[in-house]
């Protein structure tokens, strides 16, 4: 195996730093970088200052299909897919950016994030082995995610035909002066507002 310049070494390095600075797993590190173990372990601890977790990864494709992972999940995909093919990144740059972008969208949305970078890695890796791919809405024409054999005929986004019970209040804010978040229709509608354009 040839060894890497130094040059080499140090941008690895720096994308290692990267990816745990927004919450990459072990098992993301090991499969994106190539860095050993025991490297990539002693530069965890450095940056986040703890041991990297333990346990399973995401393995479930139907955790994108519910109501408002599908459209944080076709926000994000929708962006990687976009930086990957029309401005050329990698397939790594396209991840890290495309999650940047989608954190900042939803912190202007005013919403949770609810991807972390290792749904958003789960997600692509699901797409590259064939289990999903995306179905334009019905109504919009946004594309969002859809599991790859399902019947796709005049199928609505989760924006445009949310379930009954979305966005319905729940119990009164005991701080009537607090400002209350938008009901998730509306907060979510808002944040996708791109995939529609």
């Amino acid at each position: 195996m040839p060894t890497r310049s130094l040059t080499e070494d140090a941008q690895e390095v720096l994308r290692a730093i990267a990816l745990i600075e927004l919450g990459a797993r072990m098992q993301v590190l090991e499969s994106e970088l190539a860095l050993p173990r025991d490297r990539l372990i002693r530069l965890y601890r450095e940056v986040k200052g703890e041991s990297p977790p333990k346990g399973m990864l995401p393995s479930s494709a139907d955790w994108y299909m519910t109501w408002m992972a599908n459209i944080h999940a076709s926000l994000f995909y929708n962006t990687y897919v976009f930086l990957k093919n029309e401005a050329k990144c990698s397939h790594l740059d396209a991840l890290t950016k495309g999650y940047r972008l989608y954190r900042e969208h939803c912190t202007h949305a005013g919403l949770e994030p609810l991807l972390d970078l290792t749904r958003a890695w789960t997600l692509v890796r699901f797409f590259n082995g064939g289990l999903l791919e995306m179905t334009q809405c019905s109504r919009c024409s946004g594309r969002f995610i859809g599991h790859k054999y399902d019947l796709r005929r005049n199928k609505a986004c989760a924006i445009c035909q949310p379930p009954s019970r979305a966005g319905k209040p729940g119990k009164p804010a005991r701080d009537e002066g607090r400002a209350r978040p938008l009901p998730p229709a509306v907060a979510a509608r808002e944040m996708a507002t791109p995939l529609a354009a």
